[in-house]
C-alpha cells in the first residue's frame, strides 16, 4: 500500500443488515477500499455480533479486502474458523496482554496486513513489546461495543502522539487507522495528525438522510485535502 494514500474502511454493522448485500455492492462502486467486519464475543466487550461464517459469506459475497477487528479474548479461536483472504487486514486488542508473535506470522503469511487495537484508556506505549509485529494500529475513539458511541472527550490528540511515538520507533510504515464516531470534518483533521484508515460508520458514512452515493464523496474528500 501507498503509504501516502488515505483509506476509507466501511463498518458494515452500521448497514441495513436486511440490506446488506446491496450495500456491499454500492460500496465497491463507489470505490470504498475496504468493508470493517466487527467481531465481538460478548467477553472482550458486552455486545455479541458478527462471526466467522459472516466473514465467509462476505468472503463468497464480494471481491473486497475485509478489515476484521476481533474484539474477543480468544482469536485462535475464532480464526480457526474461517480462512482470510490475500488484501485483508486483520486487528485484535493489544488488552489482551499476550505474546502475539505466532499470530501476527501465520495472518502475515497468508498475505495479510496484522494490526493491533487501543482502547481508548491505553497508552501507545502499551505497544512497545510488539514492535515489528504489527503493519497498523487501530485507534479507539469510543468504548468499544456498540455502533453510534460518543467520541471520548481529547481522543483525536492520542492520534498525533501515535504518529510521533511511531516515526521515533522508525516505524514510519506502519499506518494508524481511526474507529469511532469518525465524521468527515473529524476524519479531516486526523488526516493532518497522520493517520491513514478512516473506520466509517453512523456519523461518516450511515448518516440518516443522506445515501451512500452522498456520504462516502463527502469523506473521500474530506481525508483527501
Amino acid at each position: 500500500m501507498d503509504m501516502k494514500n488515505m483509506y476509507i474502511s466501511v463498518s458494515v454493522m452500521c448497514s441495513d443488515l436486511m440490506s446488506l448485500g446491496a450495500d456491499i455492492d454500492t460500496l465497491k462502486e463507489l470505490g470504498v477500499d475496504w468493508l470493517h467486519v466487527d467481531v465481538m464475543d460478548a467477553h472482550f466487550v458486552p455486545n455479541l455480533t458478527f462471526g466467522p461464517d459472516f466473514i465467509k459469506a462476505m468472503h463468497s459475497r464480494t471481491s473486497q479486502p475485509l478489515d476484521i477487528h476481533l474484539m474477543v479474548t480468544d482469536p485462535e479461536l475464532v480464526m480457526s474458523r474461517f480462512e482470510l483472504r490475500k488484501g485483508d487486514c486483520l486487528s485484535v486488542h493489544v488488552e489482551l496482554n499476550r505474546s502475539f508473535e505466532a499470530l501476527s506470522a501465520s495472518v502475515r503469511g497468508q498475505g495479510c496486513l496484522f494490526g493491533l487495537a487501543v482502547n481508548p484508556e491505553t497508552p501507545i506505549e502499551a505497544l512497545e513489546p510488539h514492535i515489528g509485529l504489527f503493519d497498523t494500529i487501530t485507534l479507539m475513539l469510543v468504548h468499544p461495543g456498540y455502533a453510534g458511541a460518543k467520541m471520548v472527550d481529547g481522543i483525536m490528540d492520542k492520534v498525533s502522539i501515535a504518529r510521533k511515538w511511531l516515526d521515533s520507533k522508525r516505524l514510519n510504515d506502519v499506518m494508524i487507522s481511526v474507529d469511532g464516531s469518525v465524521s468527515a470534518e473529524r476524519a479531516a483533521l486526523m488526516a493532518g495528525m497522520g493517520a491513514q484508515i478512516f473506520v466509517g460508520g453512523t456519523a461518516g458514512i450511515y448518516r440518516k438522510g443522506m445515501t451512500l452515493q452522498e456520504t462516502i464523496p463527502i469523506f473521500r474528500q474530506a481525508i483527501s485535502k
